[in-house]
């Protein structure tokens, strides 16, 4: 930490250099009224300020020489201007902005070119064009862009993402708050927060990500940090795009969207197709639908709608390679259980209603509803034959032990239906106490889950059909608050100090159990205050130091908490205490760096039933308990280099290199029991939960040519809690090795008439052969080398 000091003082220390000039000027609103809180950018120089209560403002230190000047505030039209900067005087620009109205949608980081100073701890965004560049086959290809996120897919398209921030395990992102426009997208948000639903990348025009005690104004989880994927908004005027791309194994993505505004209305509409024959061992096709509509009902207020349809079936499975199949290399794509199939439904809508009763105040209010059928048929096995049962299929070697895998003719049917509905309304006040700049954030959201399950025992040839072996209920309510509100002490200093209320009763009601039919209602429930606290100093333009901590909440999965014959384990919910300090720095227009140091305490560690966390996968488990606590140490860094930023110049590139190191151990004793022994794992580090994470990436472009050369490193990590070196002969437990993957593409502007590209694109370059993970039944291999080609055209 010392050392980190040392850096900051450092830094803090250079000077800018060259000649300057200063910018000042008054921003008013169409009726001649002061607008404050107006946001003044230099864009090309990454400087900004905020108009004070009078309207006026005030920018220095501005290089000699032409800018643009780009002025922005909620509610209204952004404007732009090339004004001149002449050395040791002040260059005036007044600005009237015209009432406008953007597509209402929740953002947890926003759009204003000071976003990222007013995030209380650090955030990170993935900007459309990064996402342009590299046409990610998934998302863990941009997660592993943003230092302190471990992301990995069991099957190479990120139809199910495991996302992990700063060690904690990415299983499913159950410790992660996933979002799409703002809206929960987990099954059930409280009661079960896995994302067997993951929102495909490649619709996406921006990701979002949140890392400090800025998530306590999302939940209810705020353990891990928060995730937005951004949708396109409806445009200013009609734009229609077509995009499709293919590759061996029968890969294609086809992507249509157009949209268009007409006077107070606008639209748009988003159609995406993707599939695959043999992609690995992988065959799916999936079809997603979006739409978003926009109205403008007066010159304050304007309502947002979003509808979605999104339908995957897939031979997503559990199954993976043992030990001895994966040493042999013979079957590391084989389809290794092709009579598993995953079919997913789902259903969402969400209206948010914008309202802008005067410059300072803005009310949001936001009503969601979506459903999600997550009907499942995996095939029975047994690492080794038994006595008495006859098998369907053996994939493998049988004359090696261990070297195959059983299947016999019955399956397991996990059909599960959820729905989901909440309210949320969000008020932003800007006020002055004296001369103190304040901006409060407050809001309430109310929530209602519901769950159906059946586990239905089939066989091979009527999968669909079988006895019900287990059917329940489970239902949540939940209702939660916070505030939170931003201090200027100084234009330079904020402190933001934030709260949070989480209430939830949730209950399981049992209708089957072990084939038995039974009638047993279980409930509980659980609360929570949850407070954070952040400071801000913006040392230079572009610069600044941010310190930051905040309570982590996650509430018990209902599973976990209630018995099948009702009992409540009374489990606490799930605790963490988050400290980070950082720094923002940018010294030159062509250069940007950021550096995070953090230590993350976590408490009431609660062991999982699922099968793909680890756990058992019985539902009639007993002996649920909080299962200890962790310690989460760590160091993330970035820097971007872009020596050309002039639109000009012919040649542009830009330069990124980041990463992570993180120390991720149990921090008090707890006991795992091993053939009959109960082993003490304190202080083994935890698993999926690598040291080290880095990624680079170099992006050219000249003239009608672009291109990049990407390269992210994961570290070592192990599979098991024991840190076993030997890996078993199922595959599930040991040591994961580290790897390197590098991608490549390369995209030519075609001189037609309309704005159209090709490209190509390489992913895994060296072909790198690695296990992505061990979990939940065996080993799963990274996707293998892979060459796409694609078509845009834009009209």
């Amino acid at each position: 930490m010392n050392t980190l000091l040392s850096l900051f003082l450092f830094i803090i220390a250079i000077p800018e250099l060259g000649p300057t000039g200063s910018i000042e000027g008054t921003i008013t609103n169409n009726q001649n009224k002061a607008l404050s809180y107006a946001h003044i950018a230099l864009p090309d120089l990454n400087k900004g300020t905020i108009s004070d209560q009078d309207g006026g403002f005030i920018i220095r230190n501005v290089p000699v020489g032409e800018h643009r000047v780009r002025v922005s505030h909620i509610g209204y039209y952004t404007e732009e201007a090339w004004l001149m900067v002449e050395e040791n005087k002040i260059s005036t620009h007044t600005v009237s902005l015209t009432p406008s109205m953007e597509m209402p949608q929740l953002e947890v980081v926003g759009q204003k070119p000071d976003r990222l100073s007013r995030i209380p701890g650090s955030a990170s965004i993935i900007s459309p064009q990064q996402l342009k560049i590299t046409e990610a086959l998934s998302g863990t290809e941009v997660f592993r862009m943003i230092p302190g996120v471990h992301s990995t897919d069991h099957e190479g398209m990120g139809l199910r993402a495991n996302i992990g921030l700063r060690g904690l395990d990415p299983d499913r992102s159950r410790n992660v708050l996933i979002l799409e426009d703002g809206i929960p997208v987990a099954l059930a948000p409280y009661g079960e927060p896995e994302l067997y639903y993951t929102p495909s990348i490649a619709r996406m025009e921006s990701v979002e990500v949140i890392k400090g005690s800025g998530s306590i104004l999302f939940g209810p989880q705020t353990i891990g940090g928060v995730v937005n994927y951004i949708t396109p908004s409806p445009p200013p005027e009609q734009e229609t795009s077509i995009y499709v791309s293919g590759g061996e194994k029968g890969y294609l993505t086809t992507r249509l969207s157009h949209g268009n505004t007409f006077n107070n209305s606008g639209f748009h509409i988003n159609y995406l197709h993707r599939r695959a024959d043999d992609l690995g061992s992988l065959h799916f096709h999936l079809n997603d639908l979006n739409a978003k509509w926009k109205l403008v009902t007066g010159s304050r207020s304007a309502i947002g709608l979003k509808l979605s349809i999104y339908d995957e079936r897939s031979n997503s499975t559990y199954v993976g390679l043992t030990q001895p199949m994966y040493e042999s290399g013979d079957f590391d794509y084989m389809d290794i259980a092709p009579d598993d199939e995953l079919h997913i439904r789902r259903y969402a809508a969400s209206l948010i209603h914008d309202y802008f009763p005067n410059d300072q105040l803005f009310i949001r209010t936001a009503a969601f509803a979506y459903t999600t059928r997550r009907d499942w048929s995996r095939q029975d096995f047994d690492h080794t034959p038994r006595d008495g049962v006859s098998y369907h299929r053996i994939s493998g070697d049988p004359s090696l032990d261990h070297g195959a895998l059983y299947f016999r003719p019955t399956t397991g049917n996990r059909n599960r239906e959820f729905e989901v509905a909440g309210l949320e309304p969000r008020v932003n006040y800007r006020f002055f106490i004296g001369s103190y700049r304040n901006e409060l954030d407050a809001g309430a959201r109310f929530l209602y889950e519901r769950a159906y399950e059946q586990r239905v025992n089939g066989s091979i040839e009527s999968p669909a059909t079988g006895n019900i072996r287990n059917d329940e209920i489970r239902t949540g309510y939940a209702a939660s608050a916070f505030v939170q509100n931003r201090v200027y002490l100084h234009p330079r200093l904020t402190l933001t100090p934030g709260l949070r209320f989480e209430y939830f009763h949730f209950e399981r009601e049992i209708l089957r159990d072990n084939f038995l039919d039974a009638s047993i209602l279980g409930s509980s429930d659980t609360h929570a205050f949850i407070p954070g606290f952040g400071v801000n100093y913006q040392w230079g333009p572009s610069s600044s130091v941010f310190a930051g901590v905040h309570r982590g909440f996650s509430p018990p999965r209902v599973k976990d908490a209630l018995t099948s014959d009702g009992t409540s384990y009374e489990l606490d919910a799930e605790w963490s205490w988050s400290y980070e300090i950082g720094t923002r720095v940018q010294l030159f227009p062509f250069l940007r760096s950021e550096i995070t140091a953090y230590l993350l305490q976590f408490e009431n560690q609660i062991i999982p039933v699922s099968e793909s966390s680890g756990g058992i996968g019985d539902p009639n488990a007993t002996g649920l308990t909080n299962g200890g606590a962790t310690e989460h140490i760590g160091l993330e860094f970035l820097v971007e280099l872009a020596p050309f930023i002039n639109p000009h110049d012919d040649l542009q590139v830009h330069f990124t290199v980041g990463g992570s190191w993180n120390h991720s151990t149990f921090s008090e004793d707890r006991y795992v029991l091993v053939e009959g022994t109960h082993v003490n794992v304190n202080g083994n580090r935890l698993p999926y939960a690598p040291e080290w994470n880095g990624f680079s990436q170099l992006s050219l472009g000249y003239t009608s040519f672009s291109g990049f050369l990407k390269v992210t490193f994961t570290g070592e990590q192990y599979g098991d809690v024991l840190n076993s070196d030997v890996p078993s002969l199922n595959g599930r437990s040991g040591p994961l090795a580290s790897y390197t993957v590098f991608d490549a593409g390369l995209k030519y502007q075609l001189p037609l008439p309309v704005e159209s590209s090709f490209s190509v694109s390489v992913k895994n370059l060296t072909n790198e052969r690695y296990i992505m993970s061990r979990r939940p039944q065996g080993i799963r291999l990274g996707l293998p080398r892979m060459i796409t080609f694609g078509l845009t055209v834009d009209l």
